[in-house]
């Protein structure tokens, strides 16, 4: 466990990741301040009581004044490194991290790291179940929700943390060595921070940067621009594929998924039509997650029964309700143009689509083509609204209108909507110009079309 106590620590952001770090460190006897963009009476109140009687030094909506005199500035997933106070803070010699990197020094367990820009969250809660049934003690948590640190401080040694791993918080690692590596896939996403896909991807790539021979990397083989990172990658390559079959991975054969292991004995696991969860990038998080739970140990059985009771997660192709023959989808997770389209391509003919929010730089082409046909009218809201509209245009798919929220995209959508059609929130954009988290989104879609039942 790394000696914390008595350094002087910047924890910069107080959302769940900030304040699991903050209470971990006072716990660790560290010299803590913290800094948050928001005023303080945008701050919940109890938290600023508990800092307050801390003893912590706080900045709310401002810069900490002296920058100079911080060991460490731990800087939570939404903050960018770029950050001036924070680069000033590096120039005079403090360490930068993240919560992550903290947790792996301070805490305890062992780690499954999953990441990718779709089916983290899938990936990762069907992974929490399979190592759960297999009677692990296990953890899920990370970007999932739960902060890494108020676990792994007092998790057993032998514990499993199953974590949801982002860029944001890849990016800021250093000596994170997880047991199981995982990247699912690799498309355009957060490039109003990275830039570049280059760069997002060996943000990326920083989940298996210090593994070694002993410990296993999944990655998905059909995604060639996502294959190619393993280059660097020292520890034992598992590919998976929906799409070939493979020498030592998880794939599909004769319409099962299968696991070929480093003795070349071929194991049947389930067929592929047995899941629950539709659609062909379900499958692919799937034979993730079989490979995962496979290579850390755990039998075919348990991995196949967990495979065909899975329902999925909230906010992902969760079907809401079905009105006047109509099907209500939420699929508010999907927070960029990638993850739509594989939500449009699971649902049948015959869409409704809510889309449009805040803008992370992303361009529209791709998903207004992957409409073949099957989305009959698309409802905007939110910034990226315009955008949308005149890119779908540009494409030659001219059924849009842009309203003001989603009370009004929900109506108008079931005034469009026949019976036997779906309509699909799925937004291909992030929430943050209108909600405060897609989990918010996706709960108001949810109350509006239930008062559409009323």
């Amino acid at each position: 466990m790394s000696n914390i106590k008595n350094k002087k620590v910047l924890v910069v952001g107080m959302g769940k990741s900030g304040i699991a770090a903050t209470q971990a460190l006072l716990k660790l006897e560290a010299i803590v301040t913290v800094q948050d963009t928001k005023p303080v009476e945008k701050i919940e109140p109890q938290l600023v009581k508990f800092l307050e009687g801390k003893g912590v030094t706080c900045y709310f909506n401002t810069d900490p004044k002296s920058i100079d005199d911080f060991d460490m500035v731990i800087l939570s997933p939404g903050v960018s490194p770029d950050v001036p106070f924070v680069l000033a803070a590096k120039a005079a010699g403090a360490e930068i991290i993240g919560e992550l990197e903290i947790a792996y020094r301070v805490g305890n367990g062992r780690y499954v790291t999953i990441t990718g820009t779709n089916g983290k969250t899938t990936t990762t809660t069907l992974v929490g179940e399979i190592f759960k049934n297999a009677k692990r003690k296990t953890y899920v948590v990370g970007n999932i929700g739960v902060a890494v640190i108020s676990m792994a401080l007092t998790a057993e040694p032998d514990a499993w943390l199953v974590t949801e791993t982002s860029s944001f918080q890849l990016e800021t690692t250093k000596y994170f060595k997880p047991e199981i590596s995982t990247i699912l896939n690799l498309t355009p996403d957060h490039l109003d921070r990275h830039k570049t896909l280059k760069n997002y991807g060996e943000a990326k790539a920083k989940i298996f940067q210090n593994q070694d021979e002993t410990q296993y990397c999944i990655i998905n083989y059909d995604d060639k621009t996502c294959y190619e990172l393993i280059e660097t990658c020292k520890a034992k390559v598992i590919p998976f594929s929906r799409l070939s079959l493979l020498e030592l991975g998880v794939f599909v054969q004769e319409g099962n998924i299968v696991i070929k292991n480093e003795e070349g004995a071929l194991l049947t696991v389930c067929g592929a039509n047995e899941l629950s969860i539709p659609g062909a990038h379900n499958l692919e998080n799937a034979l993730a997650a079989t490979a995962i739970s496979y290579f850390a140990g755990i039998e075919p059985e348990i991995i196949s029964k967990t495979l065909r009771e899975f329902m999925g997660v909230e906010h992902r192709l969760e079907l809401v309700t079905e009105v006047d023959g109509v099907r209500y989808v939420n699929d508010s997770k999907g927070t960029n143009p990638d993850a739509s389209i594989k939500a449009i391509e699971a649902m049948p003919d015959e869409i409704i689509l809510i889309a449009g929010g805040y803008d992370k730089a992303a361009e529209f082409d791709d998903f207004i083509k992957s409409f073949d046909g099957k989305v009959k009218n698309m409802v905007l809201i939110g910034k990226t609204a315009q955008k949308l509209k005149e890119t779908a245009e540009k494409l030659g798919f001219y059924e849009c209108t842009i309203v003001k929220n989603m009370e009004e995209a929900v109506t108008l959508a079931a005034k469009l909507a026949k019976p036997g059609y779906t309509v699909l929130l799925s937004p291909a954009c992030a929430s943050l110009d209108l909600y405060t988290c897609f989990e918010q989104r996706g709960e108001h879609f949810k109350n509006c079309v239930h008062r559409l039942e009323k």
